[in-house]
């Protein structure tokens, strides 16, 4: 296995030493952020019954219920406290937003890492394939047609295997940032609609 990698490297040149770099970057940042993620959707039946103890004019025991586990659940239990301590609303908004914001770009530190990752990797690759190309012809042309197929295809695959690195390299991080900033999404949409809720819960007219 040793011998196999080190002959990639030989095979490949420098181009496959960036692309390798560039992996364990990926992975560095793919694993930090599976970290990350961990339960940042989640305290969904947490959310409904703290607004339905808001509802209950209870907001000590909604803030009790949350547990800060998630980015929602941190929101919103800063909206639930505010809403306690009677802050004006615009105040409330804007505040709430700034940390909605907050929340988000913590997620997203490092995605366009991958991204970038994910887009040069098989440029470098190709660049390599290109390099090794001109380095086989100038070959054959300098044994002026006495080389064989064999040295010729040899060649050829060596210079080939630069792209199909590349490739490997950009599959995973074109993924793991594709799926992170679905998830990105779906986080500040649930804040904005949680929040929402509490907006309505607190504006709501109470019964006689």
């Amino acid at each position: 296995m040793v011998e196999f990698v080190t002959g990639l490297f030989k095979a490949g040149g420098p181009v496959v030493y960036v692309l390798a770099a560039l992996s364990v970057i990926s992975l560095l940042i793919i694993a930090v952020k599976l970290m990350q993620f961990v339960g940042v959707l989640g305290g969904r039946k947490r959310i409904d019954l703290a607004l339905a103890q808001v509802q209950a004019r209870d907001n000590r025991a909604a803030l009790g219920t949350l547990k800060m586990g998630s980015p929602t659940e941190r929101v919103l239990a800063y909206a639930i406290g505010a809403v306690q301590n009677r802050m004006p609303q615009n105040v409330l908004e804007a505040e709430v937003e700034r940390r909605g914001n907050a929340e988000v770009e913590i997620l997203s530190r490092f995605i366009r890492v991958l991204e970038v990752i994910a887009l040069i990797s098989p440029l470098l690759g190709l660049l390599g394939t290109v390099l090794g190309m001109i380095q086989s012809f100038q070959e054959l042309e300098l044994a002026e047609g006495a080389a064989n197929a064999s040295i010729l295809a040899g060649g050829i695959w060596q210079a080939l295997l630069t792209t199909a690195i590349g490739l490997v390299v950009a599959i995973p991080a074109a993924i793991a940032a594709s799926l992170f900033s679905a998830t990105i999404e779906r986080v500040a949409h649930r804040i904005e609609t949680s929040v929402g809720r509490l907006y309505l819960v607190v504006n709501a007219p109470q019964s006689p």
